[in-house]
């Protein structure tokens, strides 16, 4: 692969209803797609995933935007690649802003899977044809309201439920589900809101059969996860504190959980998510594919990674619907029972819905420049 071109598009996807978790309410998908283009006029797609502010992570969409324009573009730009897994090589001395290098290694994958006439997925590795899904549900104003809301999609077809939980609106709200869906697959989703003095409340989670709660205590706390796996029954999953092969090794070491969300954009692209896969599948740790409130192309990608063998639980990948009236890919990705069909169009699988790409565009800018070293 030569790349002669980028063009950088900030999004500003509008979301169906509102979507709450514990540190923000969200009315739009805000992130950057980022399309590559190959000297023999091969195109692919990836997306940075930072919002508008540091919540998540350290990264920010304006921080994002600069640092794929100034610092990532001007060392792939004219340069062979043969492989998108070079990418880490070439930007070893940029330290973490995995969302931004997610964008390029994404968008290699897309060129590379394009140019040797596979599916992603295929050139992934992957082994599946459909991968199941779950669905991933804000915080809601009483546990009746969510009661009503879980109850609306396990009718559409989700199996796996999981639910977002914040202090104060937590056990209750979770009980009511469990009461009125005892057979339910449920889990429960902190985004790091407790800390490990929260221990009483957090066990009390071990009487509502959940198949896991995700990330209670604070990002990069490996050490409390330990502790409080050992004095739970429900299984622990880490999602903000896995941005890493290395963060992977040392949660199997130390036993900080026995679950791994992999987010794509979270972990820097599809080269280390199918990394962490295969680690955590030799060492019996169980694995889904998370999502950002992803657009089309994002959402592509993920269903990609998740056809890997180490995916052995319902995923974040939800019918482009759930979250969108429009989408920028074409056809929106449907729900086929409890499960999402693997594209069999080369590439990521979809195409680009140009009319919804440029409407919901709120800033563009294209880059061709030699490459230089920074």
């Amino acid at each position: 692969m030569k790349i002669i071109k980028a063009t950088l598009r900030k999004v500003d996807l509008p979301l169906r209803t509102p979507f709450q978790t514990s540190f923000a309410t969200m009315t739009h998908k805000k992130c950057i797609i980022l399309e590559l283009q190959d000297a023999d006029g091969t195109t692919g797609f990836g997306e940075s995933s930072a919002f508008d502010i540091p919540f998540y992570n350290e990264e920010f969409r304006d921080g994002s935007w600069e640092l794929i324009k100034n610092l990532l573009l001007p060392r792939i730009l004219d340069k062979e690649i043969s492989h998108p897994d070079e990418i880490y090589q070439l930007f070893a001395d940029i330290r973490k802003n995995n969302m931004s290098k997610s964008a390029v290694n994404c968008a290699l994958w897309d060129i590379f899977s394009q140019q040797n006439n596979v599916t992603l997925a295929s050139a992934l590795g992957g082994i599946r044809k459909r991968v199941e899904v779950g669905v991933s549900i804000g915080i809601q104003p009483s546990p009746a309201k969510l009661v009503e809301v879980v109850g609306g999609y396990l009718a559409d077809g989700y199996r796996r439920i999981k639910m977002k939980i914040k202090p104060g609106k937590d056990y209750n709200y979770l009980h009511a589900v469990r009461t009125e869906f005892p057979d339910a697959m449920l889990m429960a989703d902190a985004n790091s809101a407790y800390r490990l003095s929260d221990i009483d409340m957090l066990k009390k989670l071990d009487n509502l059969n959940l198949i896991m709660i995700e990330q209670p205590l604070e990002p990069g706390d490996l050490v409390d996860h330990a502790s409080l796996q050992k004095q739970l029954k429900t299984k622990v999953c880490l999602d903000e504190s896995i941005t890493s092969l290395e963060d992977t090794r040392k949660m199997i070491q130390l036993g900080s959980g026995k679950i791994i969300n992999i987010k794509v954009a979270r972990v820097g692209g599809l080269t280390i998510a199918k990394q962490i896969q295969k680690l955590a599948l030799k060492n019996g740790i169980e694995c889904w594919c998370g999502g950002m409130l992803d657009s089309g192309i994002a959402r592509a990608e993920n269903i990609a990674a998740a056809t890997l063998p180490g995916y052995t639980l319902p995923n974040d990948i939800a019918a482009s619907e759930r979250y969108y009236d429009h989408d920028i890919v074409t056809p929106m990705i449907p729900l086929n029972g409890t499960y999402v069909d693997v594209p069999h169009k080369i590439g990521m699988g979809y195409d680009i819905n140009w009319d919804n790409l440029k409407r919901f565009t709120v800033e563009e800018q294209t880059v061709e420049m030699k490459a230089s070293l920074i």
